[in-house]
Parts: C-alpha cells; sequence; structure tokens
C-alpha cells in the first residue's frame, strides 16, 4: 500500500516520467501531493499538472502541498475519467500520467475510513464518502455467502475465501459486522493458525478484496489502459505503480498489447517492474510490494 507523507518510488518515477518546463502532466491518483510536488517543480509555472482524487479529503491534503505551484490543479475525480481531466488541462494532450495505486498513509492511518484491521473503526473503505455508494458494511450485510466468497478469492486471491465466507454468513446471523477489528477478528479465527501468513496479517487478502469491490478499483483501472492513449501527447510517458498482483498483471497485459506488432502506440519503458530496494523499503515497510511500470506513446 502506498506511503501518503512518503511517495514510493520518487526518484524512479521522475525519472521514467522525465518531467520538463512547460509540459502538461497528469497525476491521477494525487494522494497527499508527494509525487505531484516534484512533477510540479520540475515542469514550472508554464506547465499545467492535474491532480485528481477521488477522495476529497485527500485533495485537500494535498492543495496544502502544491500552495506554492501555480501549475497545480486539483479535481475531484477518479482517474478514470480521462477525458474529463484533459478538460481541466484546457483540452491538451498530456506529456505524462502517473498512477499510484492503492491506499496512502493518511487513509490507512484514519481509523474512521475503515481501511485498517489495526485500529478499530467502521468498515466504510469508501474512497469517496460523498458518492452514495454501498460501503464495506452494506457488502458485508447484503451479499450471499457465494457472492463473498467470489469476492474474498477474486480481489483478494484469499484461498481460504469459502471457509471466510461461511463464518461471516454465521456471523451475521447473531449480530451486524461493522466495525473493523471485528471483522479482522473474525477471519483470523477462519484460518487455521498454522496456515497463517508470515509477513502479512490474516485479514490483509479480505480486507483488500472488500476495498476493491467497494471501490471498483479494477474497473477503474481498466477503463483507464483502454483510453489513456487517446489522450496521451506523441512522445508521452504513462507510470503505474501497482501493489498488489491483479492491478500490476492489468498494467503489464495492456502495455504489453499496445506495443505488439505492426499496429503498435506504444514502447514499454520497464522490461521488468522497478521496485524499491532495501533502503527505501527500511525507511517506508509500506513500498515493498510496490512495482512500477512505464512506457511511452510512439504514434
Amino acid at each position: 500500500m502506498s506511503a501518503g507523507h512518503t511517495p514510493v518510488l520518487l526518484q524512479e518515477t521522475v525519472r521514467l516520467l522525465s518531467p520538463a518546463p512547460g509540459e502538461v502532466f497528469l497525476d491521477g491518483t494525487a494522494g497527499a501531493g508527494g509525487h505531484a510536488e516534484e512533477i510540479a517543480r520540475r515542469i514550472g509555472p508554464e506547465g499545467i499538472l492535474v491532480c485528481a482524487d477521488g477522495d476529497a479529503s485527500m485533495l485537500a491534503v494535498a492543495s496544502e502541498r502544491l500552495r506554492a505551484f501555480p501549475c497545480a490543479r486539483l479535481v475531484h475525480a477518479d482517474f478514470s475519467e480521462v477525458e474529463r481531466l484533459r478538460h481541466a488541462a484546457d483540452g491538451r494532450p498530456f506529456d505524462g500520467m502517473l498512477l499510484d495505486l492503492g491506499i496512502s498513509s493518511v487513509q490507512l492511518d484514519d481509523p474512521s475510513r475503515g481501511f485498517s484491521f489495526r485500529e478499530d473503526g467502521p468498515l466504510d473503505m469508501r474512497r469517496d464518502q460523498d458518492s452514495g455508494a454501498p460501503s464495506a458494511r452494506d457488502i458485508l450485510r447484503r451479499a450471499t455467502e457465494k457472492e463473498l466468497a467470489d469476492i474474498f478469492f477474486r480481489f483478494g486471491e484469499e484461498r481460504f475465501s469459502r471457509r471466510i465466507a461461511r463464518a461471516v454468513a454465521d456471523s451475521r446471523r447473531r449480530e451486524p459486522i461493522e466495525r473493523t477489528l471485528q471483522l479482522a477478528n473474525l477471519v483470523k479465527r477462519s484460518i487455521p493458525r498454522k496456515a497463517w501468513p508470515r509477513e502479512i496479517h490474516p485479514a490483509t487478502r479480505v480486507f483488500q478484496a472488500l476495498r476493491i469491490a467497494v471501490n471498483d478499483e479494477l474497473g477503474s483501472l481498466a477503463t483507464f489502459l483502454g483510453d489513456f492513449t487517446r489522450h496521451l501527447a506523441m512522445g508521452g510517458r504513462v507510470a503505474v505503480i501497482s501493489f498488489q498482483s491483479l492491478e500490476d498483471r492489468l498494467v503489464k497485459t495492456s502495455f504489453r498489447e499496445q506495443a505488439a506488432g505492426e499496429e503498435a502506440v506504444l514502447s514499454v519503458l520497464t522490461r521488468r517492474p522497478v521496485v524499491p530496494g532495501s533502503e527505501e523499503i527500511g525507511t517506508n515497510p509500506r513500498a515493498r510490494s510496490a512495482k512500477l511500470r512505464a512506457a511511452r506513446r510512439d504514434r
């Protein structure tokens, strides 16, 4: 998961995107503004930096960080709304696009958002809390046992998905599942102790799955990947930082397909994903699962 105060793979991302004075950039997941600040510094006041985020509270954090940069334009929108975000850049194509997927430290460390299994809070998990979309609590209440098992397996790659779904179904007959620690403890009890993962909390995959389902994260990413080249200038660069295999697979496949054959429009700039070094992981443990891929539009 991405860290809000410490931008993940910052220097590597900037190197691949190569922002230059006067260019037009999109940071589709502005978060706390860490990557955006470095891009804004490099494109200067003559450039345009559209900073989008589906979470209005994160835009407020980013706006403080970017206050000194007149090139920054903040938009409350999902990164999949590329057409709308291009309008925010006066209709100009982007010379660079960045997505830093995952959850920021600011969101993760706020128990009221419901993303963390380490602190007690309401099971919300919506990035946009004003959207009216179903929360994690709503999904746990309404979905059938089979639907829950499918969510846990498909989006979390949780091998005990059926057992956990059965435990959720049994538990909610007695009382509603509305709190993060309530769910985390239920998941822990559902997985045999000897099968607990060594490096992550036993509830990690279930919480990831619910978050992805609540926010349709893979749907947003697929929409972006199917549309972004139309809004990327010739020679423009795109970079995506992902934090779990489902996202990384989508990015890898999309870049590879659009770089193949006579109709290729992209060149892949990263033959293998760029990952954090031991020093960065040591100072920011949440960066450990990050993978950065980048491509350039050639035609």
